[in-house]
């Protein structure tokens, strides 16, 4: 399906003209708004759009464009704003579907997102994004897709459910509505001149695609040799510093605001502070969680941030609008409310505060007053996609314990992955710890904890074993089957018995997330779409993670979100170190290494 929903773009555009130029009536004016001119960064005050087709037709004075049958909006003590465009989001982080997702985003302002759904990708390939796309392309949400890069994340540090290869992002580049390569973590590959990283970038830009970018290192030889190669955006900037530099060369800076990390308030300063000129900059979500879906918004609460660190509103708006749809080059179409545009249209109280008293998508009025009016279609995933956990057997006690290589010491040095809360990178950290009858054993009073990663793809009964710290677990275990980004089944406890059950008992309900204690669950989310998003609604998911949530405090764990940070435990192309199904993996080195220290 492509943008034109209602009219090929060429017919659709002679009504517009009849329309503009009084010959015809307009399906809808909206009368005596403020209106939010993100092209040249004004407040023009009572305006009208006149709409026809799903298509603005004329701005200003539509007086002329009214007939007996046009349905007149009054949008007077209100802003008219463009709809909120979110540049870099993974749908399968707020463990909703792509329609359920849409109920939730489309009421907060948001009516087009750039989806990079890599976390099905690595579960089930082309197939499981396939479906997500075709998903997306009914619902009254503009749902674009960057076809994934990184499948798996990494070649030689981890096992994924899924591969692909040149020519499948060749195939999906060809798909309507796909807009450009998804976020190239590979950036080592792609420096070093690896064939697939270059390949699938020359079939991107070929294609006129957009090829996104993931460069969280602080090397500018690379970053520019990365630049050079065809990358044009980042969106792994967490300071005033990286952000000023990538803009001055030429990169497409993408800040982020999502529910575990929040880098808005730092590197929003190269606006505030530095001022430099924002046309190369958007502000994106990355990944939310269904409690900030409900609690704060999606896209608008990013712009909202950005407006309470002092940037002006307009420019704000901006970057959530026009600066996206110029980066994807669909400005043609999108992220300005003038003639020839989709009519994605937010009537706004408070342009500070960014609440959508109404929403409207191609013409037509989705959301107004607290309230739907219109239907979301129902889309049923195959069977093959619900039932994805393939673990050899089940798990006992003794597959969680690890043997020290020194048998006759009675204490062992290791590497510890360190958690950071509120941020996508770990900690190379080291502890000493008690070893009892050959086993490595844990010690709550380091807050050092056990964690296991178990290939859930294939079936291989393979385990990999090592410790975290920074959870401060006191009891209990957590299971997670959401694990950037392979999605392998990642465990961690603070006894065998306990992690063994949260495991057999994921592997039961299809995946999802849980919390056990003493062998009883305390709190799960299922979710059976791939074990990365739940089949329920908005609301039923925001309560089971709400219990989930209070299930790690109970046990022990402080952290804001851990379930996020947690669930990126197994994310090596990040630094410095995380666990894979293979083994402890240094991302600094791009190696496996051993959890003993010699």
């Amino acid at each position: 399906m492509s943008l034109d929903r209602k009219y090929n773009r060429m017919d659709v555009g002679k009504i517009l003209a009849r329309v503009a130029t009084g010959q015809a009536h307009a399906e809808m004016v909206i009368r005596g708004g403020t209106l939010v001119n993100v092209n040249s960064g004004e407040l023009l005050k009572g305006m009208d759009v006149a709409i026809a087709g799903g298509r603005i037709a004329y701005v200003g004075n539509a007086e002329h464009t009214i007939g007996p049958e046009t349905v007149v909006v009054d949008a007077t003590g209100k802003y008219l704003a463009p709809g909120l465009l979110d540049g870099h989001m993974h749908v399968e982080s707020t463990m909703l579907s792509v329609t359920e997702f849409a109920r939730a985003a489309l009421a907060t302002g948001t009516t087009g997102i750039f989806m990079d759904p890599h976390e099905i990708a690595n579960v089930f390939g082309s197939e499981g994004v396939r479906l997500m796309h075709e998903e997306g392309q009914q619902l009254p949400l503009k749902v674009f897709t960057t076809f994934p890069s990184c499948v798996p994340a990494t070649d030689d540090l981890e096992d994924a459910g899924a591969r692909l290869e040149v020519s499948d992002i060749e195939e999906g580049l060809r798909w309507d509505n796909v807009v450009g390569l998804g976020e190239v973590m590979n950036f080592p590959g792609v420096v070093y001149g690896d064939p697939k990283m270059l390949g699938e970038i020359e079939a991107t830009i070929k294609s006129g695609g957009a090829v996104t970018g993931h460069f969280p290192s602080e090397d500018d030889r690379m970053l520019q040799a990365y630049l050079a190669s065809g990358v044009t955006s980042d969106h792994e900037t967490v300071t005033r510093e990286q952000g000023l530099h990538k803009l001055r060369m030429g990169m497409h800076l993408m800040i982020r605001e999502g529910s575990a990390w929040h880098d808005v308030k730092e590197v929003i300063k190269v606006v505030t502070q530095d001022k430099v000129n924002t046309d190369n900059i958007s502000l994106v979500t990355d990944d939310v969680s269904p409690q900030t879906l409900v609690e704060k918004g999606h896209l608008n609460h990013v712009v909202r941030r950005a407006i309470e660190e002092g940037v002006n509103p307009v420019t704000a708006i901006q970057m959530a609008t026009i600066n996206v749809a110029r980066y994807f080059k669909l400005d043609q179409d999108l992220g300005s409310l003038t003639p020839g545009k989709c009519a994605d249209i937010l009537l706004i109280d408070d342009l500070k505060k960014v609440v959508p008293s109404t929403v409207i998508t191609d013409g037509q009025i989705v959301y107004d007053a607290g309230a739907y009016r219109v239907e979301f279609p129902q889309f049923v995933y195959t069977d093959q996609i619900r039932n994805s956990m393939y673990v050899q057997r089940p798990l006992v006690a003794d597959d969680f314990k690890l043997a020290s290589r020194f048998g006759d010491r009675e204490l062992t040095r290791v590497h510890v992955i360190g958690a950071i809360e509120n941020s996508a990178r770990t900690e190379k950290r080291t502890a000493t710890l008690p070893v009892e009858q050959g086993f490595i054993q844990p010690d709550l009073e380091q807050d050092v904890i056990k964690l296991a990663c178990i290939e859930r793809h294939r079936g291989t009964g393979q385990i990999s074993l090592g410790f975290a710290n920074g959870f401060r677990l006191k009891s209990g275990a957590v299971a997670s089957t959401v694990a950037h980004d392979s999605h392998n089944l990642l465990v961690m406890g603070v006894n065998e018995e306990d992690m063994a059950f949260a495991a057999n008992e994921l592997v039961r309900i299809g995946g999802g997330m849980i919390v056990v204690d003493g062998g009883k669950v305390l709190a799960q989310v299922p979710m059976a779409i791939a074990g990365l998003m739940s089949e329920k609604s908005l609301l039923e998911v925001v309560e089971e993670v709400a219990q989930l949530e209070q299930a790690w405090k109970q046990i022990g764990c402080p952290l804001n979100a851990p379930f996020m940070t947690f669930s990126l435990i197994a994310l090596p192309v990040i630094p410095e170190i995380r666990i894979t199904n293979r083994g402890l993996a240094d991302v600094t080195q791009f190696k496996l290494i051993d959890v003993e220290i010699e």
